[in-house]
């Protein structure tokens, strides 16, 4: 629930810092239970209990990597379940997060595009997976919000639920909420155009990245099928138009697959693509799953092709974490490690 619609559960005899007030238990405060707000009278506390349980995804397994990821399968209220994965470095944390049960954009070079689709996830259970997770961090945390990155970069295609992330997004964001700083929470889409005017419009809002993954409009729909909807020219005219915040950058993710995409041709063909955008490229060599018919580039190869992109714009290659327990980007597909 945001606050609006806690002020409807409370009703109109209470006023209106009650429902503030329980609000920021429930997201600043993290209580695990109605119960924990002890600043509410204990006669309302018990009556919302009754009729509004706090619920969180239940824990139905945690896989721990050797470079100390973290991946939570999770169990939902209708017994289906999801993804979540903790990433741990430094001083700083960062939480992917799923936005559906599965995934509809059957990527080729993704373990999850084998799920299919079950369904969206509620904003309650989008937020949930933060709060089940920042719980854990306060353990190991004097401040677990203080460095926390959050990325929509797991199951599912958020854009296709654009409705409940955006509410998710809304109450992660707000002061009075969770209070997670704008610069810290990314949404990735594979390109769904109309839904990233939408997006655009919305006074709140993640920060955008965009599955490139090839150069040209035939390789592209040969790995991202959903893109023979939504063609590479119109993409990036959608990116052009997007509004862009004085410190944004919009981000391309390239997955590099070995001798297929990786080529210095390629390379230059994606600086040409984006080189009217304010944009950076993030790198990210095929995390290998039994299903997926490609093989990583070799090493050389992702040196070169940075090399030829960090020319002309930021291009940085993302660290694989958690590859051990398939919990590395592509891998989640609720597989046994």
């Amino acid at each position: 629930m945001d606050l609006d619609e806690l002020r409807e559960a409370l009703g109109p005899a209470e006023p209106p810092y009650r429902v503030r007030q329980l609000y920021h238990g429930i997201y600043g405060r993290q209580a695990a239970g109605l119960v924990q707000i002890s600043n509410l009278p204990a006669a309302l506390r018990a009556d919302l209990a009754a009729r509004h349980p706090v619920g969180l995804p239940e824990v139905e397994r945690v896989y721990r990597s050797a470079d100390g990821t973290l991946r939570y399968l999770l169990r939902l209220e209708d017994s289906r379940t999801v993804e979540t994965v903790l990433m741990p470095e430094g001083d700083r944390d960062t939480i992917c997060i799923s936005s559906q049960v599965g995934c509809p954009v059957d990527c080729k070079f993704c373990m999850t595009a084998l799920l299919g689709l079950e369904r969206s996830l509620t904003a309650g259970e989008i937020v949930g997976q933060v709060l089940l997770v920042t719980r854990e961090l306060k353990v190991h945390r004097a401040d677990p919000q203080g460095r926390l990155n959050i990325v929509m970069m797991g199951q599912g295609e958020p854009l296709l639920n654009l409705p409940n992330v955006v509410k998710a997004t809304r109450i992660l964001l707000d002061p009075a909420g969770f209070a997670l700083s704008p610069r810290r929470i990314t949404i990735s889409t594979a390109g769904i155009i109309p839904k990233i005017d939408e997006l655009g419009r919305e006074p709140v809002r993640p920060k955008l990245a965009i599955s490139l993954n090839a150069s040209t409009e035939e390789m592209r729909q040969e790995l991202m099928p959903i893109t023979r909807k939504y063609h590479l020219r119109d993409l990036l005219d959608a990116c052009r138009r997007y509004p862009l915040r004085p410190w944004e950058r919009l981000t391309f993710e390239y997955v590099l697959l070995g001798g297929l995409n990786d080529s210095d041709s390629d390379a230059r063909r994606v600086v040409r693509l984006l080189a009217h955008l304010n944009a950076k490229v993030n790198l990210i060599a095929l995390n290998p799953g039994p299903e997926i018919p490609y093989r990583p580039p070799a090493e050389e190869r992702v040196a070169a092709f940075q090399a030829i992109v960090r020319r002309s714009m930021p291009c940085f290659l993302r660290k694989p974490r958690g590859l051990d327990i398939y919990a590395a980007c592509g891998q989640l597909k609720r597989s046994l490690a």
